[in-house]
């Protein structure tokens, strides 16, 4: 069995726990209408697979230096939110849609800053000559899919926002922390997929 394959059987099962749905802790209860976006949830098919994640740049508007999936909101000339994955990627790290097997959606996130987002979960070939685009991505870097997908590693931390207690999942990798909307999304896939890497 490939591990796209093995990926698409686990996503199918029942979570082991309730999944995040978003920032609800500090989204007011009169919040517009989302914007959509998706993410590509790149996974590297090796014997011990793993995750590409980006560093964003410190200029831009939305989550500036933040570690993220690469995507971003949709385009009217977007077929679908797969679509919206596949081409941020292309934009952000270079990575051709030709290299990615689509595995399938994973369950919607809805970000403090206005964004529902979609994460289309794929694998791609390990070792991949990936170019990050200056503009947005100022690295790039792969962790162990086994790590992130632990949930030992997942923790729960809070602090102030705006006048309120805000409560996110962190995730610290060496010298790394994937917090806010990126762990959660990967905390709902280790829900999701109960599988060992």
């Amino acid at each position: 069995m490939t591990l796209a394959e093995r990926l698409a059987q686990a996503m199918a099962r029942i979570p082991v726990a309730d999944l995040l749905t978003g920032d609800g802790d500090i989204l007011p209860e009169t919040a517009a209408t989302p914007t959509a976006a998706a993410v590509l949830v790149p996974v590297t098919d090796r014997t011990e697979p793993g995750l590409v994640l980006t560093q964003r740049t410190e200029h831009l508007r939305n989550h500036a230096g933040q570690i993220a999936f690469p995507g971003g909101r949709a385009d009217p000339g977007d077929v679908d939110l797969v679509a919206t994955a596949l081409r941020e990627a292309e934009e952000e790290i270079g990575l051709s849609p030709h290299a990615v097997t689509v595995v399938g959606l994973a369950d919607r996130y809805r970000t403090v800053t206005g964004f529902e987002v979609t994460p289309v979960l794929g694998v791609i070939p390990p070792d991949l000559t990936l170019y990050p685009s200056e503009a947005e991505v100022a690295n790039l870097f792969e962790v162990p899919l086994a790590y992130v997908l632990d949930p030992a590693h997942h923790r729960r931390v809070s602090a102030p926002w705006r006048g309120q207690t805000r409560h996110f999942y962190e995730i610290l990798w060496n010298d790394r922390r994937i917090w806010g909307a990126t762990a959660a999304m990967i905390v709902n896939l280790s829900r999701r997929l109960q599988w060992a890497a």
